[in-house]
């Protein structure tokens, strides 16, 4: 039997696979159109605010949104080579999360590394959620 993986590990292989923005970088490519989808519930996104032209998918249904095979899927979100990146508190689920997109066929998708927090600790826009 193969040694256990520890959640570690498999934060590691998942980031392997992804592309991780630094708030900066995600700040430029939001400005250039890339899709940006805040997975936090909305309790957070309400009392901490939300990146501005995000779009708010609880994480719970995150791949039943974006996969185009699912019958729940949102049109607007299932393309599978436009680029996303997928926004969490703190970016450790989204990480898994955009490598489970990436299992699925996204070719071009990736997270917020440090997550919403790291983007407002930086002092970069927030605004009100809707």
């Amino acid at each position: 039997m193969a040694g256990r993986y520890d959640v570690n590990q498999l934060l590691t292989d998942a980031r392997s696979r992804i592309v991780r923005y630094s708030p900066t970088q995600l700040q430029q490519a939001s400005a250039e159109g890339i899709l940006v989808i805040d997975t936090r519930s909305q309790a957070d996104r309400q009392r901490e605010g939300t990146i501005p032209g995000s779009i708010p998918v609880p994480l719970s249904v995150l791949l039943w949104r974006l996969d185009p095979e699912a019958e729940a899927t949102n049109p607007r979100l299932n393309d599978l080579h436009e680029a996303k990146v997928i926004v969490c508190a703190d970016g450790y689920s989204s990480s898994w999360a955009a490598a489970t997109l990436a299992d699925l066929g996204f070719s071009a998708i990736g997270d917020l590394d440090g997550g919403f927090h790291a983007w407002a600790a930086e002092g970069l826009p927030v605004v009100a959620a809707d």
